[in-house]
């Protein structure tokens, strides 16, 4: 006899809250069960469900991105906060920096893919602050907002514990290495604790600090500088 062919329709795939289901490098090699026992897939989930910022009043609404837990991650890249294109997409540096980022680590001579495959992708906070007032960009997370979130990155670093950081952007690098200019910090690198810390400028092409010549030279430097790490580390 033949079968008669169904007639329900294909219901389309959802897409999870925060980009799960179609986030870059989320989970890449790794089985549905280990997915589920991971530290770092719990603390994905705790910041998700994270509401700190709303509930303080800094946020209208809360819309906190899903790090993308990667099997072997090699490099954490610490940005400044979520933009628009990551906050509609659902995954960090979903924008024209991401691209640049990728770009970056190509030159530096890291393998194709490597940015979303092997580098932990984070940020001071986790959910995009809203548009500047002023009406010229994005506004900056404020001192409290970045606190609220800061238990985050303190327990990203103690699960995996990197040998590299990279800090992108002058709020990335504050955090971490005090106020100083661009021009002290790109370029060089700092050792501290058992890892060492890159700085690099904001990965935008919006940011004017890399159209001055001395500056694009600080970036080759850096990448160099990235470079020979990728070597010496086994990067």
């Amino acid at each position: 006899m033949r079968q008669r062919a169904s007639t329900r329709k294909k219901q389309p795939r959802r897409r999870a809250r925060g980009g799960l289901a179609m986030t870059p490098g989320l989970s890449i090699g790794m089985r549905s069960e280990e997915r589920q026992a991971t530290p770092l897939m719990r603390l994905a989930d705790e910041v998700v469900a994270c509401r700190a910022c709303a509930v303080a009043g800094y946020l209208g609404t809360a819309n906190p991105i899903r790090p993308a837990v990667i099997a072997e991650p090699r490099i954490v890249l610490i940005g400044q906060a979520p933009g628009p294109v990551t906050d509609r997409k659902g995954y960090h540096f979903a924008g024209p920096a991401g691209r640049f980022l990728d770009t970056w680590l190509d030159l530096a001579g890291f393998p194709a893919g490597y940015f979303r495959q092997h580098v932990y992708l984070t940020s001071l906070t986790r959910c995009f602050p809203g548009k500047s007032p002023a009406g010229n960009g994005d506004r900056p997370p404020s001192r409290a907002e970045i606190a609220l979130c800061r238990r985050f990155l303190d327990r990203e670093f103690e699960l995996l514990q990197p040998k590299v950081v990279l800090l992108v952007g002058k709020m990335a690098i504050d955090a971490f290495l005090g106020k100083r200019p661009l021009t002290d910090t790109v370029g060089r690198v700092f050792p501290s604790e058992g890892r060492v810390f890159v700085p690099l400028p904001h990965a935008s092409g919006v940011s004017r600090w890399l159209n001055a010549p001395a500056n694009k030279a600080l970036l080759e430097h850096a990448l160099a500088e990235l470079s020979r790490l990728r070597v010496e580390l086994g990067l």
